[in-house]
C-alpha cells in the first residue's frame, strides 16, 4: 500500500486565457497595495526636498569602459553571485570525498531550470575522467546481435530534448520527524531540473534486436570506480528512458555523467546511471547491492520494499524558507516548487496557519510532465508567529501526504528514503524562518 491509496482528490488542470488574465490583474493589485508603496517610500526619501529626492545619481559604471570582451573564455556568473553554490550536507559528520552529495541552492533558483554548475551531485566513487573518443557503450544479453556504440555512433542518431526534474531518493531523509537541517538547500537540495538531450534508449535495444517475448529487465552499468548499476523494467526503458549526452544546451559535465548517461524521467536519481558503459537484457532483475541493501523502503511488517522507483508528488516553499529573515510585517509572495514523477502538477495549496486552512496558489507556466513547476501566492504577514507549508496535487489525483500519513503505511526507521511529506517552516515575530519539523 502506498500513500497514493490514501490520498485522492480530483483537480482540473485546464486553464483558460481569462484565468491567466485574472491572475495577472490580481498580482498587479497586490503589488500596487504593498510592494510598490514600499518602493515609493524609498524613492521619496525621509527629510529630503522634492528636487533632491528626484535626483538620480550617475553610477561609476556609466563613466568608464567595462572589461575587455573575450569570446574564448567560458562564461561565468557575476562575482557578486559567488555565494550561489552547491553545498555538501551539514547534518552527517562522516563526510567522504568520493561518496557524498552536493546540493542545489533551490532558494536561489529563480526559474525551473537548474544551471549545470549548480545541479546536485551524488557519487559513489568520485568523478571519473573519461575520454569520449575511447568510450564505448555495449549492449548484450538477450539480444540477437550484441553491439558496441562509440560516441560518434550515438551522435549520428537524430537527437531529442526533454525537460524533466531529477531527484535523489535520499532527498529529505534527515528530516522526517525532527528538524535536522536548517535551509531548503539542505532539506530538499538533492533536486534539480534540466533540458536533457540524447536519444531514446529503446533505439539501442531495437538495434540489437532484444528478445521481445522473454526479456523483462535491463541492466545499466556505469564506468565509475563503483560500477554502479541498476535493474530497470523493460517497459519503462521502452517507454521514455533516454541515453543522454547533453543537458541545458551543452555536453554533459563530468559530475553529471560525461560523456554519456542514462536518464529515466520521474524515477529516483540513482537509476539514471552516469558514465554509462554497459546495457544487458535479461528475463529477471539482478538484485544488486543497490537493490537490496540500498534504495529500498522499510515496511511496518519488518520487510523491505524493493523497486519503489517513482518519485511521488511533492512540493516545498523556497521563499521564505529556513535561514531567511522577514523584513517586518507587510506584503510578501510565498514561492516554491512542485513536481511529480507520475505526471504533471495540477494544483498547489499553501497554508500560513500550520494546516488549519489552505489557499490555492497560482502555478506558473510552463507546467510540464515530470518537471519542476513554480507556484506562488501573495500573503500579508501581520507580524505574528506563523507556520507555512505547501501540498501539491498531480494529474492522477494524488495529494502530497503528511509525514503522519506516510508513517501509517511505511516504517520510518533508520536510513529512510522517498520522503515526499508536507514540509513546514516557522516564522517568529522577529521574522526568523526555521525548519518546523517537530
Amino acid at each position: 500500500m502506498s500513500t497514493k491509496d490514501m490520498h485522492q482528490r480530483p483537480r482540473s488542470s485546464t486553464r483558460s486565457p481569462s484565468d491567466d488574465a485574472d491572475e495577472f490583474e490580481s498580482r498587479r493589485q497586490f503589488l500596487r497595495s504593498g510592494l510598490a508603496v514600499a518602493g515609493a517610500a524609498v524613492a521619496t526619501g525621509a527629510g529630503m526636498g522634492a528636487a533632491q529626492a528626484q535626483k538620480i545619481e550617475v553610477p561609476p559604471s556609466n563613466k568608464e569602459m567595462g572589461r575587455i570582451i573575450d569570446p574564448k573564455v567560458y562564461g561565468m556568473p557575476s562575482k557578486y553571485e559567488a555565494h550561489v553554490k552547491r553545498n555538501r550536507t551539514d547534518v552527517f559528520v562522516n563526510k567522504q570525498n568520493w561518496s557524498d552529495w552536493s546540493m542545489t541552492p533551490l532558494h536561489q533558483q529563480p526559474g525551473i531550470i537548474t544551471p549545470n554548475g549548480l545541479f546536485f551531485e551524488r557519487h559513489h566513487a568520485g568523478i571519473p575522467d573519461i575520454d569520449p573518443a575511447k568510450h564505448v557503450v555495449a549492449i548484450h544479453g538477450m539480444v540477437k546481435q550484441p553491439m558496441k556504440f562509440t560516441m560518434d555512433n550515438l551522435l549520428r542518431y537524430p537527437s531529442m530534448s526533454r525537460f524533466h526534474f531529477l531527484e535523489c531518493s535520499g532527498n529529505g531523509l534527515t528530516d522526517w520527524k525532527k528538524a535536522a537541517s536548517s535551509t531548503v538547500q539542505q532539506t530538499h537540495g538533492l533536486l534539480s531540473c534540466a533540458q536533457w538531450t540524447g536519444i531514446p534508449a529503446s533505439w539501442l535495444l531495437d538495434a540489437a534486436g532484444f528478445d521481445e517475448k522473454n526479456a523483462k529487465w535491463v541492466l545499466f552499468e556505469g564506468a565509475d570506480g563503483s560500477a554502479h548499476a541498476r535493474s530497470i523494467p523493460i517497459e519503462k526503458v521502452m517507454k521514455d528512458a533516454m541515453i543522454v549526452y547533453a543537458m541545458n544546451g551543452e555536453m554533459l559535465r563530468p559530475e553529471n555523467g560525461y560523456p554519456v548517461r542514462l536518464f529515466i524521467p520521474g524515477w529516483e536519481g540513482n537509476v539514471s546511471i552516469k558514465w554509462l558503459r554497459r546495457i544487458k537484457v535479461s528475463d529477471q532483475p539482478w538484485h544488486l547491492r543497490s537493490e537490496t541493501a540500498r534504495y529500498t523502503d522499510p515496511m511496518p511488517n519488518g520487510k523491505w520494499r524493493q523497486f519503489s522507483f517513482a518519485m511521488e508528488c511533492k512540493s516545498v516553499i523556497t521563499r521564505p524558507s529556513g535561514g531567511m529573515k522577514m523584513a517586518g510585517k507587510g506584503h510578501y509572495e510565498i514561492e516554491g516548487f512542485a513536481w511529480s514523477g507520475n505526471g504533471t502538477v495540477t494544483a498547489v495549496d499553501v497554508t500560513t496557519d500550520g494546516g488549519k486552512t489552505w489557499q490555492e496558489a497560482a502555478l506558473e507556466a510552463p507546467v510540464l510532465d515530470k518537471c519542476l513547476t513554480r507556484f506562488r501566492m501573495p500573503w500579508v504577514w501581520d507580524g505574528a508567529p506563523a507556520k507555512i507549508a505547501s501540498r501539491a496535487v498531480d494529474n492522477t489525483g494524488y495529494v502530497q501526504p503528511t509525514v503522519a500519513d506516510i508513517d501509517k503505511v511505511r516504517a520510518i526507521v533508520g536510513f529512510v528514503q522517498h520522503h515526499n511529506g508536507i514540509f513546514p517552516w516557522s516564522i517568529s515575530p522577529e521574522g526568523e524562518v526555521k525548519n518546523a519539523i517537530a
